[in-house]
């Protein structure tokens, strides 16, 4: 493995998070609530478990939120309120891909805001993920959903919102730890999430026990998923960790087909060994130069490197 012992643990953390975020989309479709509110009863049953976290002792403390934090929590509650909205009306696979083209967004924001120039091995990698994104999007069957066309275009619209969230938590994990920072983002998240479902008339309130089990289960899953993504952005590149969860699709994917009998077709499951070599190359991307035989020292880059 080509990452540095500093790094392989927060990679660990971080597929492991992704893993777990898989679940999302899948429980959506079963906590028998409205879109919005699907992500509601998903902040609001993740607070417990983030103030018990967060208050332990030796722990960091709930502390006061920053503008980032805040920030954090308005482009989060927009991408789950547009991606829940897409997970209903295009399938699991469409909608969990489309909104996983946040790579892209961040390594451009990166690279002209933050002057973050990504490698050539790195564009070669994101080539391969948003090609392999593409093919699983493209290959899935048109007939799943409510409305396929708009739900694909509510879910690629949360690639922007994501990849706001993305750069907030970067900036707010400069002077907090991960689970205050998804603790607060997650406060803010609650009150936008529950007034938009009100505003739209869903159905808030689940219609059987199943449908409060499936609730529960996003709010633990929020707490491990987001925590575990948030804890890796303090240690990890953006634009790495962007990259890095676009195994989310393919767990999304392989439990839909499972659960929902959603299609998995050869193509898609050729974008998603895609998108597996594209996240082995990007770490590879980043891996620090070795030193100079001739003169004892690593070589430098002229700018900071994704």
């Amino acid at each position: 493995m080509p990452n540095s012992p500093s790094r392989a643990v927060p990679l660990l953390i971080l597929l492991a998070a992704a893993c777990v975020l898989g679940l999302a989309p899948i429980l959506v479709r079963l906590t028998e609530t409205g879109p919005a509110a699907a992500g509601f009863w998903r902040f609001l049953f993740a607070m417990p478990l983030l103030l018990l976290i967060s208050a332990r002792p030796g722990g960091e403390g709930i502390g006061r939120p920053s503008k980032w934090m805040m920030l954090a929590g308005l482009f989060f509650a927009l991408d789950l309120g547009f991606w829940h909205y897409g997970i209903v009306m295009t399938s699991v696979a469409n909608a969990t891909v489309l909104c996983n083209l946040t790579p892209v967004v961040v390594t451009l924001i990166g690279w002209f805001v933050f002057r973050e120039r990504p490698r050539p091995l790195f564009i070669l990698a994101l080539v391969l993920a948003m090609g392999g994104a593409f093919a699983m999007a493209a290959a899935a069957s048109g007939q799943q959903g409510t409305n396929p066309l708009l739900g694909d275009l509510l879910s690629l619209s949360v690639s922007f919102w994501y990849s706001g969230y993305f750069l907030a938590v970067k900036a707010a994990r400069s002077t907090a730890g991960a689970m205050r920072v998804t603790l607060w983002a997650t406060a803010v998240g609650i009150p936008l999430l529950g007034g938009v479902s009100l505003l739209l008339g869903e159905n808030m309130i689940p219609a059987s026990g199943s449908g409060w089990a499936a609730c529960v289960a996003m709010g633990v899953m929020h707490v491990a998923g987001q925590g575990g993504v948030a804890w890796s952005l303090g240690k990890l590149p953006a634009a790495i960790t962007a990259v890095t969860i676009l195994i989310q699709p393919i767990v999304a994917g392989l439990l839909s087909w499972w659960i929902f009998g959603e299609t998995l077709t050869p193509i898609q499951a050729l974008g998603g060994a895609l998108v597996l070599a594209a996240i082995v190359l990007a770490q590879w991307s980043t891996r620090k130069p070795g030193p100079d035989t001739k003169t004892g020292t690593g070589s430098k880059d002229p700018a900071p490197a994704i």
